[in-house]
């Protein structure tokens, strides 16, 4: 099969095609899938895995690639984790370990969801990574409940993007930050309530004056650093930071104090090495909640732009750039 391979950790251009042998059609008892893939996504942990940042779980595949959509030509389809019925020839998009950038790829079938009705090869896998995150963290972990506000770092990522789409579905009150204006602009057209450009503005001070001085109730962090002690300043008595990436630094100095005396949790969550029990809990809460909405078209991924498997390295420039609103994804 076709595969982009990591020749050695550092800048795009180590990602290189090569020939490998094809996986092996799982066994009986595996739990797993093979999938013919047809369009896999992009996701800043791939970047962190290029560079030699984030060490390839054991027995995950050291090609990159988080998330895939495509057709399953074998497997383990009669196990119990089989929860939608799938079969030979169906379409879904699975959350992997690794080996997405490829033609074919294994996935745990607890970890597949069918193809919402009318997606694209390419809107299928935009889904999982960003999907499985936002909802594990921010109504999972952070709890996000009915008439609270959520503020989102990084509001035209792929996960901020998710987050707002999927928070705003469901009736959430949304507030965002991002480095630009137009990318401020382009968060508040899909359906932030607030952005606030962190560059010239404090959004500290542009959230208090939004919520008459109450602040918010969760706040989706993938900064961390300086920016922990600001968003303990803006949040709501009894409120949640929920972390997910520490883009901004790995230490932080914060007001004790304000934690204990107003209820205040920072909790935080990495995805890629928990158990599959654990996504499969994720997957059907998926299925319960969201894919209804992108059955219906009341909900869809952001896609900024589209890649061949060939054109990986490009892929991971614009990932690094910033510059994109949304997600972005190969096409196999």
């Amino acid at each position: 099969m076709r595969a982009i391979e990591i020749k050695e950790f550092g800048a795009p251009e180590m990602l290189v095609s090569a020939t490998r042998p094809d996986p092996v059609l799982p066994s009986a008892g595996s739990g797993e899938i093979l999938i013919r893939v047809l369009a896999a996504g992009i996701n800043r942990p791939d970047v962190l895995q290029r560079k030699g940042h984030y060490p390839v779980p054991a027995g995950a595949s050291d090609i990159p690639g988080l998330e895939v959509a495509g057709e399953i030509i074998g497997g383990d389809l009669n196990h119990p984790d089989n929860l939608f019925g799938l079969k030979v020839g169906d379409k879904v998009c699975a959350l992997v370990q690794g080996g997405g950038y490829a033609d074919l790829c294994i996935a745990p079938i607890a970890q597949c969801l069918p193809y919402p009705k009318g997606f694209t090869d390419q809107e299928a896998a935009a889904l999982p990574e960003t999907f499985y995150t936002v909802w594990s963290n921010v109504f999972m972990r952070g709890q996000l409940s009915e008439g609270e506000t959520l503020l989102v770092q990084g509001g035209s990522s792929g996960i901020g993007v998710t987050a707002i789409l999927i928070a705003k579905a469901l009736g959430h009150k949304v507030f965002v930050t991002a480095g630009t204006d137009e990318k401020c602009a382009a968060c508040v057209a899909l359906g932030a309530d607030l952005a606030i450009n962190y560059k010239t503005q404090d959004f500290v001070e542009e959230v208090k004056k939004a919520t008459d001085g109450k602040g918010v109730n969760v706040i989706l962090d993938m900064v961390t650093g300086a920016y922990v002690q600001k968003e303990i300043d803006c949040l709501a008595d009894d409120g949640r930071i929920v972390i997910i990436a520490i883009q901004g630094g790995s230490k932080a100095e914060v007001s004790t104090n304000q934690i204990l005396r107003r209820r205040l949790t920072i909790t935080g969550s990495t995805l890629r090495p928990r158990p599959v029990s654990f996504k499969k809990r994720i997957t059907q809460q998926l299925h319960a909640h969201i894919w209804p909405l992108l059955d219906a078209g009341k909900l869809k991924p952001v896609i900024y732009k589209t890649f061949t498997l060939d054109q990986a390295a490009d892929a991971h420039r614009l990932m690094e750039s910033s510059e994109h609103v949304g997600k972005i994804v190969l096409t196999v």
